[in-house]
């Protein structure tokens, strides 16, 4: 939504500005004066100067091994998760994007490719076939229990 000369603070700026941070008007500033408009180009170099370098200087000061620990990362990773939102924000720039989206995939191929998962898989053959035979066999053992107890319980049958 772009607003005509939109006044915020001392500047006057050709578009709407978000001011869900204290830093709004700087970023929207920066893509008025660089770029005319809050675009992707702008957001993309914000990002990279104000989230991701801290991210990728943080995250290689660390031991490769420590990437996969999530108590050791969650805390950059939510402080990039929030800081790339609240500049999408102020940009009136919607958060999710495909620039997000992307930033987001070559750092999980950078950093965390290499972590196991730990997805469910199926277990082996054998155990699933005790698991699915047990039932099948009781069915009938039971039926059988019962109709031998009501035969020999009340005697009329």
């Amino acid at each position: 939504m772009a607003v005509a000369n939109a006044t915020h603070g001392d500047s006057t700026l050709s578009f709407a500005c978000g001011n869900n941070s204290h830093y709004c008007n700087d970023y929207c500033s920066l893509c008025d004066e660089f770029y005319g408009a809050p675009t992707m180009s702008c957001l993309s170099t914000l990002l990279k100067r104000l989230c991701l370098d801290n991210f990728y200087t943080t995250m290689t000061s660390l031991n490769s091994t420590d990437w996969c620990t999530w108590s050791n990362v969650s805390g950059l990773y939510s402080n990039l998760s929030l800081c790339t939102e609240e500049i999408s924000d102020c940009l009136e720039i919607p958060w999710p994007n495909p620039l997000m989206e992307q930033i987001f995939v070559n750092i999980h191929s950078s950093f965390f490719k290499d972590c196991p998962s730990e997805e469910l898989s199926d277990p082996p053959p054998v155990i699933v076939f005790a698991l699915v035979i047990t039932p099948i066999c009781l069915i009938p053992v039971m039926v059988g229990l019962v109709v031998l107890k009501t035969k020999n319980g009340d005697g009329s049958s």
